[in-house]
């Protein structure tokens, strides 16, 4: 299709349940998003993958290469099912921004390390499409968190000249971007704490379901003020940014200790692990975006109705809405950023923001790997 440029972004956050694909045409100055899906992760590779996420994993490399290539095939399967959806042929499409499936995130550890698997060979040969992956370790290899990576795309979709923002992304983890209206000033970001994982992860164990529709279930239950605060002097809070995280500082076992000792309904136990989202996450702009007038929500969190109000009532001055009346529906933010991020590798351009990451300077990100010959 002459003069358009369609690229796709696949990618898995850490609730595990789908892989996102996103198919994007780049040719405008703002992405037009053409078609979106969350294609369904299987049980049995989902217990798989989550038990080698886990930090207690003791498994063999074996597991590991045969997760890699599995997961490498479904998301091959959730490229060919946007394309279809969307009624473009495959050969149409420039190249496949792929995140991946993060297995470990440790950028504070000694040497520092990232790792996604979801092999992109697979990807490349099962599409034909050139596929480019493995984003995050090229910044960790310049200095940098690794993460988040999507704040370079906030900033050129919702970058206002007449207002400050603060785009908030609630996956697993929650991270904001903030975004002066002087452009003179720097974009910048960072992750805030625990976003969806703690909550998706108790729902599970309580109710067996992959997460609280709606932040429903949380709304029966009342936050217990002791255990809020205890998990708020978790001294990660209080670093400074640059900085990222992941499941692995607050996991199973973080959540465990917490409660060890402490006679909880289960709903109040869901409740205070919303709370402390929510209160995390106001903190951190009340300490480095005060005064900022819009907060723009994205990520599966955009959906939690009582995690929005709580944000709020703890944000009373900020404008709280979904980045969907900002133009983009808040489900297919990060898997449009990969398409964008795969765009800038192809085209040797930087893709992550140092003042975010805390990188030495920009780099091109992610290894390409080629499709078939077109034309």
């Amino acid at each position: 299709m002459p003069g358009r440029a369609f690229y796709i972004g696949l990618i898995s956050g850490t609730s595990m349940d789908a892989v996102d694909a996103a198919l994007v045409d780049l040719t405008p100055a703002r992405p037009q998003l053409l078609a979106a899906l969350a294609h369904p992760i299987p049980e049995d590779l989902q217990r798989r993958l989550r038990a080698l996420a886990d930090p207690a994993w003791r498994g063999d490399l074996d597991e590991y290469g045969a997760l890699d290539v599995l997961t490498g095939e479904l998301f091959a399967e959730a490229a060919l099912a946007v394309v279809d959806k969307a009624g473009i042929p495959a050969v149409a499409v420039l190249a496949i921004g792929s995140h991946g499936q993060t297995v470990r995130h440790r950028p504070e550890a000694t040497p520092p390390f990232t790792l996604q698997i979801g092999n992109p060979h697979v990807i490349a040969a099962r599409t034909g499409i050139t596929t480019v992956a493995d984003f995050r370790p090229r910044d960790i290899a310049v200095g940098g968190q690794g993460a988040p990576l999507v704040p370079a795309l906030h900033a050129a979709l919702f970058r206002s000249s007449d207002m400050d923002r603060v785009v908030l992304n609630v996956g697993g983890i929650a991270n904001v971007t903030l975004l002066p209206a002087d452009d003179s000033h720097p974009v910048t970001g960072f992750d805030t704490g625990p976003g969806n994982t703690l909550m998706d992860l108790w729902t599970r164990r309580q109710l067996g379901r992959d997460y609280d529709k709606g932040g429903t279930w949380a709304a029966t239950g009342t936050a217990d003020a002791e255990l809020v605060e205890a998990m708020l002097a978790d001294p990660w809070f209080a670093l400074p940014p640059p900085k990222s995280t992941g499941p692995e500082h607050f996991s199973r076992t973080w959540l465990e200790r917490h409660l060890e000792g402490r006679t909880l309904a289960s709903e109040c136990v869901q409740r205070s692990l919303l709370e402390l989202t929510a209160r995390s996450i106001a903190q951190a702009i009340e300490r480095h975006a005060a005064g900022h007038g819009e907060l723009l929500v994205c990520g599966g969190g955009a959906h939690n109705r009582t995690l929005l109000q709580r944000l709020r009532e703890c944000l009373p001055g900020m404008h709280v809405m979904s980045t969907a009346q900002a133009g983009l529906d808040p489900d297919w933010v990060e898997a449009v950023a990969f398409a964008w991020l795969a765009r800038q590798t192809l085209r040797g351009l930087p893709g992550n923001l140092p003042e975010v990451t805390g990188a030495s300077g920009p780099a091109m990100l992610g290894s390409i790997h080629p499709g078939r010959r077109r034309g």
